[in-house]
């Protein structure tokens, strides 16, 4: 579980490709510290596990799955990236719940400089798309930001000046893919609420005998 708070910007140091997967290799320095293999790294947002460990970086396999859901596979040397790792049960939840696990990608569509923030507008399919929520949360190639608009095509977020330093968001170019993963609880929300709802659709007979 991760909190979107991206503790470091690392580069890519090479992408050792196979015919689905590939095993990326990361420069990084702060993410190392209590860093053991087995654990998880966020890169861009994915959950990795950490499968060889060096002092200036880490190692991880994708397997195909995480390809075909996330920019992972875009990634070449050179490439900077957003690294968090795990969260620790003691740790201050300054984002939101974050799983790592990627819904899909999005696309730049525009970048808009408003005064000391940069706007972001970031079109979706509709299955990411339903679970945009004005002023809810998403993250977007792992960081946690609100969304302050959305509509049936793209969403906006405004980042602010101390998320442009410390991630690589605006480093992103108009047509830039992006890995987005919706907030968790809207979809267990929806899950739930499909659960034992009636063929034809909510009724009050069916809200009274479930205590609404």
């Amino acid at each position: 579980m991760f909190t979107g708070i991206i503790e470091e910007i690392g580069k890519i140091k090479s992408v050792k490709r196979g015919s689905k997967s590939v095993v990326l290799e990361v420069e990084a320095r702060k993410v190392l510290a209590d860093t053991r293999i087995g654990d998880s790294i966020a890169t861009n947002g994915v959950c990795l596990t950490v499968v060889g460990k060096g002092n200036d970086g880490f190692s991880a396999d994708v397997m195909p799955e995480t390809m075909n859901r996330s920019n992972l596979g875009l990634l070449k040397p050179g490439d900077p990236v957003n690294l968090e790792r795990a969260l620790c049960l003691n740790s201050r939840l300054g984002g939101h719940l974050v799983a790592g696990h990627v819904d899909g990608t999005g696309k730049i569509v525009s970048k808009q400089q408003d005064e000391n923030a940069i706007w972001l507008t970031v079109g979706a399919a509709p299955e990411i798309l339903r679970y945009i929520v004005e002023k809810g949360s998403v993250a977007i190639d792992g960081v946690s930001l609100t969304i302050a608009y959305a509509d049936e095509q793209v969403f906006k977020v405004s980042v602010i000046p101390h998320t442009q330093e410390e991630t690589t968001l605006v480093k992103k170019e108009i047509g830039d893919v992006v890995n987005l993963e919706n907030d968790m609880i809207v979809k267990y929300v929806e899950k739930l609420m499909g659960q034992g709802k009636p063929k034809g659709g909510l009724t009050l007979d069916f809200l009274v005998a479930n205590g609404f």
